[in-house]
């Protein structure tokens, strides 16, 4: 019998369909050609029945009158509407651990639906190598839990434990996986537990006291976090995407988004469920609070969580290369070379300062102890693309050689580095938002979009009436890539740049982070930054100059290992060009 609270379960030759409905007086279990089943009810509000079934058949239920899914479906047939698809059999053997150490982990997000032409899992799992041949160890797919349409981005998902049918079945997620294991590629999954999708989920019809009024969200009223049910249900689905599908990590969207009360308790939670399935999982957070208590080592290992995304480094990194200092990145107009190098050397820049973006506030926590592995570093991700206007890369915007330092940076240091699908070859093939709503709900997102989007246009040329229409398939093949252009002309050689970067990487810096981290130093000429990064095996040091003035730093008399742009020593100094990098390490 599995050990969990939600969802069908064997009970000796018979399977027990629950639902936790404690705001419903009756519910039915429904199958195709068949009379509905009255459910017993428990005190805590759980209806369950045990019948005959098999793997494979259909059933949903029906809570006072109004067929539902189950929301804790494995699979679905027809949509988040559809009838629920019964498995309880194990999908294959589970590794006891990931494919590889995390400090090794160089990641791609990407997105099944645009990935590929065919937007399915079976699509990705034949371009996985070349994720391989680029120099990626790793790929984070966006959410693939069942969503609402044809296609999304994956946050407006309503059944977490189901696999949407869009990209394919669970034996086709499973394969996805065993293939990228196969390359020895690890493989991560992002999950949402801070809100669901605003069509198609029926939890509040049978399921009230899922959400409580105290907090309200961008989404609605909160998900009441505080409830050990509602609790079990999202640890449950955590365990159940490393224990039967095996992917290595999971990456948590927004828990800076939980509600107060509650909220630590399922971080915590998540983090005893996660790791009773693979102790050594990789376990990833955004959190827009830079809470680094959750990011406490022990021993050198994860406590808590592996890493957090540092929004910190995108934010400093994209306003030196684009000079754009509205919305949150006024925060870092002031002195975005002074951010940049606290991120290197302390992780966040924002450790409990007043923070202008959010009214004076004051952010974060105080980072400087933790190891450079437990921040993901990014230029570009599926938020900071997607949430443009018009869903714009940054390749599109700055030159291939500002691009090359940008990315040596992220490479190049030994935080994780991340980058979206196609940043490998300096693709500018648009990620802009969409969703197949309907009705009001449809219109809804359009005026949305116009409202959020007003003041872009009164600094640059067109209107509102412009930007691309979130729910017309046109926007979405837009953003789908084209795999003959990864190959050819700029492309290839922004891929063999890339490549060259990779491999960089895994000589000269993996085998000082595999060691003991024990400090950083760092110094600041002007616009550019050299950080020293000191672990047991020997240093690291990274000398760039993210900005249109020359810089020099002095004690360095040996040539680097690494440099892109115009570099001179001379006489125990360092000379760096406009928009140029240069890397020392023990380990070359």
């Amino acid at each position: 019998m599995r050990d969990t609270r939600h969802g069908p379960v064997r009970e000796g030759e018979a399977v027990r369909f629950r639902l936790w409905a404690p705001s419903s007086r009756e519910v039915l279990l429904q199958r195709p050609d068949a009379e509905p089943l009255p459910m017993e009810r428990d005190e805590e509000g759980f209806f369950s029945v045990a019948i005959p079934a098999a793997p494979g058949d259909l059933y949903r239920f029906r809570a006072d009158g109004l067929d539902v899914p189950d929301p804790a479906s494995r699979g679905q047939m027809g949509d988040v509407e559809g009838w629920s698809r019964l498995r309880l059999d194990p999908l294959g053997p589970v590794r006891s651990a990931p494919v590889r150490p995390w400090h090794e982990t160089i990641l791609c997000e990407v997105h099944v639906g645009t990935v590929t032409p065919e937007g399915s899992f079976r699509a990705l799992a034949e371009k996985l190598p070349h994720f391989v041949e680029a120099g990626y160890t790793a790929i984070e797919l966006l959410p693939v839990n069942d969503f609402p349409g044809r296609w999304n981005w994956g946050y407006d998902g309503v059944l977490p434990f189901a696999p949407d049918e869009s990209y394919g079945t669970p034996e086709d997620l499973r394969a996805l996986v065993d293939a990228a294991h196969d390359l020895g590629l690890g493989i991560m999954l992002d999950v949402v537990y801070n809100h669901f999708g605003p069509s198609g989920n029926y939890l509040p019809h049978y399921a009230g006291s899922f959400f409580t009024e105290k907090t309200k969200t961008p989404w609605g009223a909160a998900i009441d976090l505080a409830n050990p049910v509602v609790r079990a249900f999202f640890t449950e689905n955590a365990a159940m995407w490393l224990g039967e599908y095996d992917f290595d990590g999971l990456r948590f969207d927004a828990v800076h988004a939980f509600p107060p009360d509650g909220g630590d308790d399922l971080l915590a939670d998540l983090v005893r469920a996660c790791r009773a399935v693979k102790p050594d999982t990789w376990l990833v957070l955004e959190n827009d609070d830079n809470a680094a208590r959750c990011l406490v080592r022990e021993e050198g290992r994860p406590r808590h969580f592996t890493a957090q995304w540092d929004d910190d480094i995108h934010h400093a990194l994209h306003v030196l290369a684009t000079g754009q200092t509205s919305g949150y990145y006024e925060d870092y107009a002031e002195d975005p070379t002074g951010a940049l190098l606290r991120c290197l050397t302390e992780g966040f820049a924002y450790q409990g300062e007043p923070s202008r973006h959010r009214g004076g506030m004051p952010r974060g926590e105080s980072s400087a102890n933790l190891p450079p592995d437990a921040f993901v570093s990014f230029i570009q991700n599926h938020d900071q693309i997607g949430n443009r206007p018009f869903g714009d890369r940054i390749a599109a915007t700055i030159s291939p050689e500002e691009l090359a330092v940008i990315h040596g940076i992220v490479m190049l240091s030994p935080q994780i580095p991340m980058f979206f699908m196609g940043e490998e070859a300096a693709v500018t093939t648009p990620f802009p938002f969409f969703a197949d709503f309907e009705g009001d709900l449809a219109e809804a997102v359009r005026e949305g979009r116009k409202r959020e989007f007003a003041g872009f246009f009164a600094d640059h040329e067109g209107s509102v009436e412009d930007l691309p229409d979130a729910l017309e398939e046109s926007t979405v093949a837009k953003a789908r890539l084209d795999w003959g252009e990864l190959g050819s002309g700029e492309r290839e050689t922004a891929l063999a740049r890339f490549r060259e970067l990779a491999t960089l990487r895994r000589r000269l810096v993996w085998p000082l982070a595999a060691s003991g981290y024990r400090g950083t130093t760092c110094a600041r000429d002007g616009g550019a930054v050299r950080v020293t990064w000191d672990f047991e095996a020997g240093a690291l040091t990274l000398a760039a100059n993210p900005s249109g003035e020359p810089a020099r730093f002095e004690g360095i008399d040996t040539p680097p290992a690494h440099s892109l742009g115009e570099v001179r020593i001379a006489e125990g100094v360092v000379q760096l060009g406009p928009w140029s990098l240069a890397l020392w390490s023990d380990a070359g």
